[in-house]
């Protein structure tokens, strides 16, 4: 790539893409193809695919094992051991939850029979606090659902205070916070129970999975009779059950992920330290650092537009990036308090004004496999012409929409 040096260089207005491969969203991280086949040719020798076999308990107690938890229940997907994990605290009524996250995480509460009470976030972590939770406390109340978001921890001192001084269950959406840490400790056994996504994008991949981490061995005995059907893996009585399990196809990849781990982890810091020193030129935007005396994944960059001083708005930056290629995205938008089926109710809380101004304002660089150190500086160089320019490309944009 020959860096920009005209506006008409840039592809939006008709210049050459500076990169031909579309730089993706999502870790995307593939173990080599000859440890691959070795273990998928065990699989298929012992003919053993799925009910718990060896590879789903090893992988449990790997997991749990390097969580520093007592116990780690696989499953199919983290949707699934997000709403397995609402059945088994056996909560009843409402649940608070941010509206600044993924679809899942509230719609799990529906699929568990709750109503899920939307909170406002902080404007600086973008995680709830205590005190907002506080206020959303009701006769129905029965459990908060935190979300690490970014792979930092949510509040998890002054939540877990607030739930026991008011007899609520707490758990976490952990789906972002695999290897990080609170307070020098690994995320995992914050609250009652934590649940990990273990999707192709997250670091730790079974290309699709999940992962239930707990303390409570009631608990864990009543996640592991929930995830399955069948009587033989029967640990405690429970009024409901669901074919939750996690085959061994998906347990072999998350071997080989988990071994990968220590060089994946290397090279994220190292591509997002790239964009950090670039950040340091930005005019306008905010990049999300790691917390201060924390273990970080680095597995999300993400970045505030502040239109004001960049000079474009959020979305109008996205369209200057992914026209070269640059295939940044907004996270999350909008928030799940404007969607369906949950707009509009108000038994759902919908005046969230700090979750609406960060769905207008927030936005995820590429990182990941297909994200190199010699993409990064790329990309760097690339948003610092962007904004150095960035009044008159909005004038040009929005010229070409009135136009159109």
């Amino acid at each position: 790539m020959t860096d920009k040096t005209r506006i008409d260089d840039l592809a939006v207005f008709g210049g050459t893409p500076a990169f031909e491969s579309p730089l993706p969203v999502g870790q995307l991280y593939l173990p080599d193809w000859t440890d691959f086949e070795r273990l998928f040719r065990g699989i298929f020798a012992r003919r053993y695919f799925t009910n718990h076999g060896p590879l789903v308990r090893e992988l449990d107690e790997r997991i749990a094992a390097y969580l520093g938890v007592r116990h780690a229940t696989n499953v199919t997907n983290g949707t699934v051991a997000l709403m397995i994990a609402l059945r088994a605290l056996d909560l009843r009524g409402e649940v608070i939850v941010p509206s600044f996250t993924f679809p899942a995480t509230v719609q799990a509460i529906s699929w568990a029979g709750l109503t899920p009470v939307f909170c406002d976030v902080d404007p600086a972590t973008h995680m709830l606090t205590a005190e907002n939770v506080r206020k959303l406390i009701g006769p129905r109340t029965s459990g908060v659902l935190g979300v690490h978001l970014w792979g930092r921890a949510c509040d998890p001192d002054a939540l877990q205070k607030l739930c026991l001084e008011n007899n609520l269950r707490l758990l976490f959406d952990a789906a972002h916070a695999f290897s990080c840490t609170w307070n020098g400790h690994r995320i995992g056994g914050l609250g009652d129970v934590e649940c990990f996504s273990l999707h192709a994008t997250k670091l730790l991949s079974a290309m699709e999975g999940g992962c239930l981490t707990t303390n409570d061995d009631g608990l864990a005995a009543r996640i592991r009779t929930i995830r399955n059907f069948h009587v033989s893996e029967s640990f405690v009585q429970v009024s409901l059950r669901i074919n939750g399990k996690m085959t061994e196809a998906q347990a072999g990849m998350a071997l080989l992920s988990l071994d990968m781990l220590p060089a994946v982890l290397e090279r994220n810091q190292c591509v997002f330290d790239i964009y950090s020193r670039h950040a340091q030129t930005w005019c306008g935007l905010r990049l999300l650092e790691a917390p201060l005396g924390e273990t970080w994944n680095h597995q999300y960059c993400v970045l505030e537009v502040d239109a004001r001083l960049a000079g474009l708005e959020r979305d109008e930056l996205l369209e200057v990036l992914r026209s070269e290629g640059v295939l940044a995205r907004r996270y999350f938008y909008p928030g799940l308090h404007r969607l369906p089926p949950y707009f509009a109710r108000p038994e759902h809380g919908n005046v969230l004004p700090v979750t609406d101004e960060l769905c207008k304002t927030v936005m995820q660089l590429p990182l990941g496999a297909r994200v190199s150190a010699r993409d990064a500086e790329r990309v760097g160089r690339l948003l610092g012409f962007v904004l150095e320019h960035g009044t008159e490309i909005r004038k040009r944009l929005q010229q070409r929409g009135a136009q159109s």
